[in-house]
């Protein structure tokens, strides 16, 4: 019986899984855990899923959902998004959910605040996840590589406020744009803020709390405010 409960979980998620063990739960509570982020998630994604650019197919929404701009949206298979998110993929580019790609609850994630200057957008990496309350302002374009790791509450703002003009509000002096890229398998941990024209190589680890001001390399570990490289995942220092 737990190999069938195994079994149910696995096609529940939709993607390859290894299992520490048997499901240490009842029948009673694997199921209604089931409908709760399998069933009612897909029945949302079937009826939203027709008016996104593209859908590869297994869309799961949580309740709540608000999809501004949906042509703007192109998602792969097997994509969720979790309760109260918000995405509005006006953009140049758009926003690009790969496959197996999955955000939590409450995630923000736009482009572009005005119709008059649309921003760049945004790219996810298949596999890649995005933890509870995330904030990805694409408005210089990130692009995310596969199989990264956020933690809770990661801010990503690939846009900043002009100032240099003493004379001017803030406000009326308008944005700068660089871009952020985050290459794959990196580790984000909560509470991060990356913040514009940063590039995160490949494997890196940001600790939690950091905010990140330059480039980190890659399987680079730091941590800090402002973040700065500590050592090596292998554990070798920096020279």
């Amino acid at each position: 019986m737990s190999d069938l409960k195994g079994s149910l979980y696995r096609k529940a998620l939709g993607r390859p899984v290894d299992l520490a063990g048997p499901l240490a739960v009842s029948w009673t509570e694997l199921l209604a855990f089931l409908w709760h982020r399998g069933g009612l998630a897909r029945l949302r994604g079937i009826w939203r899923g027709w008016r996104l650019g593209d859908c590869g197919g297994r869309l799961l929404v949580g309740a709540r959902v608000r999809l501004m701009f949906p042509r703007h949206i192109h998602v792969g298979r097997n994509v969720a998004i979790g309760s109260d998110g918000y995405v509005n993929g006006f953009s140049t580019d758009g926003v690009r959910l790969g496959n197996n790609v999955r955000i939590r609850e409450g995630a923000w994630i736009q482009a572009t605040s005005t119709l008059d200057r649309p921003g760049v957008g945004l790219t996810i990496g298949e596999g890649t996840y995005i933890g509870p309350r995330v904030i990805l302002g694409a408005g210089g374009g990130i692009r995310i590589g596969a199989r990264a790791t956020f933690g809770a509450a990661v801010h990503v703002l690939a846009e900043n406020h002009a100032f240099n003009d003493v004379a001017r509000p803030i406000q009326s002096q308008g944005v700068t744009r660089a871009g952020i890229v985050i290459e794959d398998d990196v580790w984000v941990g909560n509470g991060v803020i990356i913040l514009d024209g940063v590039t995160i190589g490949r494997g890196a680890v940001i600790g939690a709390g950091s905010v990140v001001t330059r480039d980190v390399p890659a399987d680079a570990v730091a941590v800090g405010n402002p973040a700065r490289v500590i050592r090596q995942r292998s554990g070798e220092p920096i020279a």
